[in-house]
Parts: structure tokens; sequence; C-alpha cells
């Protein structure tokens, strides 16, 4: 039996494109495209990029509304798209303008104490560190909300709106080496 391998290249090149070509058309068909269209009809979205969808991060790059609630948001991605994101990590890329000078340097001046409650998962202090930031600056406002995964800080002066996604790690039981 003579095998000839012109034929047998092209059947094994064929073969892989028909594969990874209808992987790629399913991925892009049956999951990206009906998860981006639920996406867009979320209260609070203004506009939404087609989602990346990695190994294990599925990446949206989002433009919220001015009034939009940044934790119910979220949710409703997470909610939405549970089939595309499995167990993957959810990722949001907010793309609004840029924030005031003002907010920035709100921001600035408060980073360290949420550094810092973050790190002793101390969640309690956020507002209050927000509340003494936001005291100095005149029409500065702030939301904050938690939930399992995430802290979501919004911070808005008028027109300008920041809105910051801080991901929770969940305590990890420590073992004393004496038990």
């Amino acid at each position: 039996m003579k095998l000839r391998i012109v034929p047998f290249v092209l059947s094994a090149v064929a073969t892989a494109l028909l594969l990874f070509g209808g992987w790629m058309l399913y991925k892009q068909f049956a999951v990206v495209s009906p998860f981006q269209k639920s996406i867009g009809q979320i209260e609070g979205i203004a506009s939404a990029n087609a989602p990346t969808i990695d190994q294990d991060r599925v990446s949206v790059q989002v433009t919220l509304k001015p009034d939009a609630n940044l934790k119910d948001v979220y949710e409703s991605i997470s909610k939405e798209g549970k089939e595309a994101i499995g167990s993957r990590e959810l990722s949001l890329d907010i793309t609004n303008q840029a924030p005031s000078d003002q907010l920035e340097k709100v921001w600035s001046s408060v980073l360290f104490n949420v550094a810092e409650a973050m790190e002793k998962k101390n969640y309690s202090e956020i507002p209050n560190a927000l509340q003494k930031a936001t005291a100095n600056h005149a029409g500065i406002t702030f939301e904050t909300a938690l939930d399992d995964n995430n802290v979501y800080i919004t911070l808005k002066d008028g027109n300008s709106t920041k809105y910051v996604v801080l991901p929770r790690t969940p305590a990890m039981l420590e073992v004393s080496a004496n038990a």
C-alpha cells in the first residue's frame, strides 16, 4: 500500500480548516454575538463592544450612562453572560469621558486608605475614607457597593463620573504549624 503525500496533506489541512473554522464560527455566532446583544440591552449601558473571551477571562468594554449603578450593571452582565463566561473571571473595561481633575484629586487622596482597607479586608472603612475625602470638595458625591466578588466605587462631579471596580479576594484559612 503506497500512501500519496500530497492528497494526505491536503485532506489533513482541509480537515483542520473545517474543524477550527467551525469552532470559530460557533464561538462568534452562538456565544459572542448573543452575549454582546444582551449586554447592549442592560439598563445603564450606553454602548458595549464585542466581549473578548480568553482561556481564563472575559473582558467587556462598556460605556456607561451617567446615572448607571455600577454594581447592578456588573451583576446583569454576569447573569446575561453566564453561558459565555462560565467559570472565567469577568473584567469590565469602563470607557467614559475622562474624569474631571477634581475627581482625580479626590481619588488620589483616598487611594492609600482604600488600598489599606482592601488589604485588611476592612471594607467598611472605604465609605468613611471617601466621606472624608469628598468633604473638602463641594459637589462631589460618591456611592459604594459590595458583593461577594467586588467592591464598586462611583465618584460623581456634575457631568463627570469615575467608576472603579476592585476585586475582593476571599479570606484564606490560615493554618498554624502547631495545629
